[in-house]
């Protein structure tokens, strides 16, 4: 007896369920082909979705996009679809549900995997959950791009900025992404410089508190005015010029900022001087004495 009970949950659990021509349902995917996508919908009958009102997106693949086991949310369109199954439109469910899912990824910052399909004025188009997305060209890259042809048929990851369900709105952005990640790069590569180095680099520009060294590679670090020149300066023009070549000292990396000093560079290379100097002042092939005298002598006294 239990057996058969269990052989009828599910016919008795769909005899109790009333669905009506404009409910939203969901359903598991149990057959995909190119003309319709068919659900198992735990009722008496199946659902079935004509792939026509699967995706608005021209990038959406039946055969690609559905998978056997995928649950999909669909508007019923008519209880018979001629052949006893309720048919069923994803497009209309999607325009009440995709907002809400919408709203979510703006509110999370989520990064999305989007398609663009088409270039329009000053942007780009791509969907997102079945609804028209339009990026401008100021979101594409970190810098604005002039060129868009290039981007038709590009994948791109972008974050949704702007929903508004009432004018169907929908803007989307590659450029807060893309800033990030070449943060983290920058950050990563200031993070390898050890304090103390000395490297080359070029003067790229000059302001009241000192000047800022191109250091190759996308990184940038300032010297500060105290630290151009051993002798005190008002502006850091009076003893540099843009393009001028200078080596630098690694004070600190900050906060993925580099301090510099080509003082210090400077101190560290007449210390050498004189300590060469000096060497050689007391190195000779001659007996070195060990009196008084001998040491005076070496002084000059």
């Amino acid at each position: 007896m239990e057996e058969t009970m269990k052989d009828y949950e599910k016919e008795l659990e769909a005899s109790f369920r009333k669905i009506n021509e404009g409910d939203v349902i969901s359903g598991t995917v149990i057959d995909v082909n190119e003309e319709e996508v068919t659900l198992d919908l735990k009722y008496y009958t199946q659902g079935i979705i004509r792939t026509a009102d699967m995706s608005d997106d021209p990038n959406f693949s039946v055969l690609d996009d559905v998978k056997i086991g995928d649950m999909l949310e669909a508007t019923v369109v008519s209880m018979d679809d001629g052949q006893g199954n309720i048919l069923l439109s994803r497009k209309e469910a999607n325009a009440v549900l995709a907002w809400d899912v919408l709203e979510q990824y703006l509110e999370e910052k989520k990064n999305i995997t989007v398609k663009v399909s088409e270039i329009v004025n000053a942007g780009a188009v791509a969907y997102v959950e079945g609804i028209r997305g339009f990026i401008p060209a100021s979101q594409l890259d970190i810098a604005y791009v002039e060129n868009l042809e290039p981007y038709l048929g590009r994948k791109l990851t972008i974050r949704v900025i702007t929903v508004d369900r009432e004018k169907e709105k929908l803007v989307l952005s590659a450029k807060e992404i893309l800033k990030e990640q070449a943060k983290e790069e920058h950050d990563h590569k200031v993070a390898m410089i050890v304090p103390g180095t000395v490297l080359e680099g070029t003067v790229e520009s000059l302001q009241t508190y000192g000047a800022f060294v191109d250091l190759k590679d996308g990184l940038s670090g300032l010297v500060h005015i105290s630290q151009i020149c051993q002798k005190r300066i008002k502006k850091p023009s009076e003893v540099l010029k843009v393009g001028d070549k200078v080596k630098v000292k690694v004070l600190n990396t900050n906060d993925g900022k580099i301090s510099l000093s080509i003082k210090a560079v400077a101190e560290e290379q007449e210390a050498e001087e004189v300590e060469a100097f000096d060497t050689k002042q007391f190195s000779s092939d001659e007996n070195v004495g060990t009196n008084l005298g001998d040491l005076f002598k070496k002084l000059g006294f």
